[in-house]
């Protein structure tokens, strides 16, 4: 006796067959595959709109300054002998010498001292903040830091004259003048400058600290490496970038900061932005009015350096991070 094939479900036939039709074939796409992608697209097509008032923001605000800073950087001022507008190098070539290029290395030598003493101070403070079981305090010292970090001008540096300075109510009650102790000078500066890169360190490495795995301490730990071990072989190796980072948005800040030390030193130190204020206000030899342009043009390289160097260093840390 003949028994009849049990019937195979549609689906189960189109499962077969390659989805549906002539088997080893594939099903068309349905039409609302295309439209949905269409959709997508056209979306972030749009997305950049959200972003065009900061591009504004950045060209008027940025853009234009820097473009007329260059201008004026390889222009002669208008009370040069020969008139002014015509090309010439020597603006550029007087900021590379002789004081200006002196003020130029005495910045680049307290940025680079004063963020190495941020990283190296503001990195276990972070870790304490970020490792705290109290979260009024994380979220205190994040909020504090936020504040101090933006905090200068003249009201730091008469803070620091009133409790530093030569007759300041802490140089007075420690006796630090027979010490060799004042606060006008480069160490002193430098004091000031930590005042606000430090707390700008912690708010900068807290979030990578927050992203090391507990994992990664546990798995160290089973395989008997002291605490020491773990820092050495994972966690700095992980955090080196953002550490790296840290301390180029470190230097960047000391370097631009301009309003603290004119405050408090005036030009018995020599910094490439006293030397910029000096100019600005007229201080320059006939002919060299423009020399302040020239002057702004090296922090804008400067700075640029800066910028080319922090972003590979954010990228990377977000990418171990992430």
């Amino acid at each position: 006796m003949t028994t009849a094939p049990t019937p195979v479900p549609t689906s189960a036939a189109a499962d077969i067959s390659g989805g549906g039709g002539t088997p080893g074939t594939a099903t068309p796409a349905s039409p609302a595959a295309p439209t949905a992608s269409r959709r997508r697209r056209a979306g972030g097509n749009r997305a950049w709109l959200g972003a065009l008032p900061l591009m504004v923001f950045f060209a008027v605000g940025f853009g234009l300054p820097a473009i007329a800073i260059a201008i004026g950087a390889f222009t002669t001022s208008p009370d040069a002998p020969s008139g002014g507008g015509t090309f010439t190098m020597s603006n550029l070539t007087a900021s590379l010498q002789g004081g200006y290029l002196t003020a130029l290395l005495g910045s680049v030598k307290l940025s680079a001292l004063t963020a190495l003493i941020g990283t190296v101070i503001g990195l276990p403070l972070a870790q304490a903040v970020a490792t705290s079981r109290w979260r009024f305090v994380r979220e205190a010292v994040q909020s504090g830091s936020g504040v101090l970090a933006n905090f200068g001008g003249v009201p730091l540096a008469f803070m620091f004259v009133a409790t530093l300075g030569n007759a300041g109510e802490v140089t007075t009650g420690l006796g630090l003048k027979k010490y060799g102790w004042s606060l006008y000078t480069f160490d002193g500066l430098a004091v000031v400058y930590l005042y606000f890169l430090i707390p700008l360190m912690i708010l900068t490495i807290t979030p990578a600290l927050e992203g090391l795995r507990v994992q990664w301490r546990e798995a160290a730990a089973n395989n008997g490496a002291t605490t020491f071990q773990y820092w050495r072989h994972v966690a700095l190796p992980v955090l080196l970038p953002s550490l790296l980072g840290g301390y180029v948005l470190l230097f960047g800040a000391s370097f631009a900061a301009y309003a603290t030390a004119e405050a408090m030193v005036g030009s018995s130190i020599p910094l490439i932005s006293m030397q910029i204020g000096d100019a600005l206000s007229g201080n320059v030899l006939v002919g060299q009015g423009n020399l302040a342009l020239a002057l702004g043009l090296d922090m804008i390289v400067v700075a640029c350096l800066v910028m080319a160097i922090y972003l590979p260093l954010q990228r990377r840390s977000a990418k171990w991070l992430s």
